[in-house]
């Protein structure tokens, strides 16, 4: 009689463990499904973040844009939404290097700040080499590079061959932008071409510069042959425009 009883109490406790092991399996595999879930839904949220700023902002002409949302905490519980995330950027927010979007699931209840970086690359003229005062530029001296906007200053230009002739005014370093200030498409003393257009009459002239600029900038000019002194627009190395 006792060895049933021992018997017994062992087949009940091979049952038990069969038991305990079977249900640990269950929870392991529903804790790792919720586990897998909860990456899945974190990507989800970043990736609607990130499209939510795309949508928000112009793409640069011949540039690129590179929109990253910031890593959100891993212990955060979210539930896979079944339907598709609303996002939209809170405030009268000025978006150029971040923004700040709130994704919300509407059926499950939750929402979530995600902060997003952004950075927006232009195509912009830089030095080939270091480039020394007094330096014509060649074409040679320069190459055009993918530049961070968030980090440009000034005027800068997208195409060498538009600078090829300027003189450079200032140092620049290899592989910086060379910005408006850096150079002087016409410089002082200069002989220039003054191209003068109205209504009905295009005059060109030559004439003296009587200080620097760069593209775009006004300056005063002598007319060599009139000596009368205006004011003209740069519009190219050694040219200005002068409106009548």
């Amino acid at each position: 009689m006792v060895e049933s009883v021992e018997i017994l109490t062992t087949e009940h406790r091979m049952i038990r463990i069969r038991t305990l092991w079977l249900i640990s399996f269950v929870l392991l595999s529903f804790s790792s499904s919720i586990a897998a879930a909860t990456t899945n839904q974190l990507v989800a949220v970043k990736q609607a973040a990130q499209q939510e700023v795309a949508r928000s902002i112009d793409k640069p002409l011949n540039g690129q844009m590179i929109i990253r949302a910031g890593n959100i905490d891993s212990r955060v519980k979210l539930t896979d939404c079944p339907e598709p995330l609303k996002t939209q950027i809170p405030g009268r927010q000025t978006i150029k290097t971040s923004a700040t979007v709130l994704v919300t699931c509407l059926a499950d209840n939750w929402q979530l700040y995600v902060p997003v970086k952004i950075r927006v690359l232009s195509p912009v003229v830089t030095a080939s080499r270091p480039l020394d005062r007094g330096v014509a530029l060649t074409a040679a001296d320069m190459t055009v590079q993918m530049v961070d906007v968030g980090f440009q200053r000034g005027q800068t230009y997208t195409q060498k061959e538009a600078l090829v002739g300027s003189r450079v005014k200032r140092t620049v370093g290899i592989g910086q932008p060379i910005q408006g200030t850096d150079i002087c498409m016409v410089c002082r003393s200069d002989e220039v071409v003054i191209n003068a257009a109205g209504d009905l009459i295009n005059i060109t002239a030559k004439g003296t510069a009587m200080s620097d600029g760069s593209l775009g900038d006004r300056i005063k000019v002598r007319n060599s042959k009139s000596k009368r002194i205006v004011d003209a627009t740069i519009t190219g190395v050694g040219t200005v425009t002068v409106s009548f």
